[in-house]
């Protein structure tokens, strides 16, 4: 790659924007699937334990595998020229090619998205060992913040396999393949997690209510490893400003009703990625504004 990258770069990019696109159409798999797997199993589980019979109506064994991918409004699989990100979405006109029904705009949103991620990281970061780590926290983070949002669950199997994953890439950072060396990275995700756990234990002591789930502690956790605990007060107070802002509007423009929750990871998971891929940059604006350079 860093031959590609200095003798053709052009090439390079277009590599990296095919491999973003094609990332991202598994991530919409795993947005839909993963949540659906997990609910199910839970029922499962709990009609073991109860001494329930299994539940005769519970959709067929899914995994993100298989069953082939199908519309939602008429089950027909949809073949493999319709599933190619964005260019069949496009062709089709956003529309199933069996029953004409509408398709979810979330599926080029989350492919692009995914593509152009990649794109930054890459111009970051250039031809280093730490680049496609740093992609695949980029769309991990991105599943996460569009499962958070569609369902307010943050899947511990995406979670602490980014913290996990943090922790291990720490071991090899003379090599160059993460950012801060172990013992910061253990930090980090210590200092995340009971970052988020105060806060949590906080307002339910004040308020009476929980102001959080428990995946958003595992979330800063793992953005704790990758970053180190230097990074956690930036990515808690861009998370908070802009939950705030965009629940303020939502709230004064009667898109979402007082006292309604509002998941806090997407706003985590961008906060994440932005002080991964800029964080000194941000770093640098703040000090600048603040007067304290």
């Amino acid at each position: 790659m860093a031959d590609l990258l200095a003798q053709q770069p052009l090439l390079a990019y277009v590599a990296v924007v095919l491999l973003g696109l094609i990332v991202g159409s598994f991530l919409n798999v795993v947005i839909l699937r993963l949540p659906r797997m997990m609910e199910a199993q839970w029922r499962a589980g709990a009609a073991e334990i109860l001494g329930q019979p299994a539940d005769a109506e519970a959709p067929v064994e899914l995994s993100l595998a298989r069953p082939r991918s199908r519309c939602n409004s008429c089950q027909t699989p949809i073949r493999a020229w319709h599933n190619i990100p964005v260019v069949s979405y496009l062709l089709l006109r956003g529309r199933c090619a069996a029953c004409g029904a509408r398709i979810s705009w979330q599926y080029p949103a989350v492919e692009i998205t995914a593509a152009v991620m990649a794109v930054i990281v890459l111009a970051g970061f250039g031809a280093t060992p730490f680049t496609p780590l740093a992609m695949i926290v980029s769309w991990t983070l991105l599943a996460l913040a569009v499962i958070d949002a569609r369902t307010q669950f943050l899947p511990d199997v995406l979670t602490l396999a980014l913290m996990w994953l943090g922790l291990l890439a720490s071991l090899g950072h003379g090599a160059g393949t993460a950012l801060v060396d172990p013992a910061t990275a253990i930090a980090g995700a210590a200092g995340g997690y009971l970052t988020l756990w105060l806060v949590f234990h906080a307002f339910l002591l004040a308020t009476g209510k929980e102001g959080m789930g428990f995946g958003d502690f595992k979330l800063l956790a793992a953005m704790g490893a990758w970053l180190g605990w230097q990074a956690l007060p930036m990515a808690l107070l861009l998370a908070s400003l802009g939950g705030a802002v965009v629940g303020g509007l939502l709230m004064a423009s009667g898109h979402l009703a007082r006292g309604r929750p509002m998941p806090f990871g997407p706003w985590l998971a961008l906060a994440g990625w932005l002080a991964l891929v800029a964080g000194d940059t941000i770093s640098g604006a703040y000090s600048s504004l603040a007067g304290l350079n």
